[in-house]
């Protein structure tokens, strides 16, 4: 695609930066799932971590306006938790399938919304161009 200055508004390009942090935050999305149980930090503070997780595997990947991909990947996380209250999960018959009900979620949450947008507010601020600061 291109805008009208003809600039390519995304392009392919693999980002070893941006690749390390995804593999960071995987790491430490595994430790929460695995060691955490706990009531703030695994429902909470995952939900923000997956928003940054998702945001900076397609990084690593896609050059693009860092607006319009934070925008992108909030928009994703709102449909994952759409699909959740539609129950999807069911829908698709994985229920008993846990890796795929963990992945997917199964249960709807206001509360996760309001994370998934921390987490999008957070990669806005975190990795917007250094001449806007």
């Amino acid at each position: 695609m291109r805008n009208t200055a003809n600039e390519k508004l995304v392009s392919l390009r693999f980002n070893v930066k941006s690749f390390l942090v995804f593999v960071f935050i995987l790491v430490v999305e595994f430790i929460i799932a695995l060691f955490i149980h706990d009531a703030i930090i695994r429902p909470y503070v995952g939900d923000i971590l997956v928003v940054i997780l998702i945001y900076y595997f397609i990084k690593s990947f896609v050059r693009t306006k860092h607006i319009y991909l934070v925008i992108a990947v909030l928009l994703f996380s709102y449909f994952t938790e759409f699909a959740q209250y539609l129950k999807i999960v069911e829908i698709l018959g994985l229920q008993d399938n846990r890796l795929m009900r963990t992945i997917i979620g199964s249960v709807f949450s206001w509360g996760d919304i309001f994370c998934y947008t921390i987490g999008a507010v957070l990669c806005y601020f975190i990795d917007r161009p250094k001449n806007i600061r």
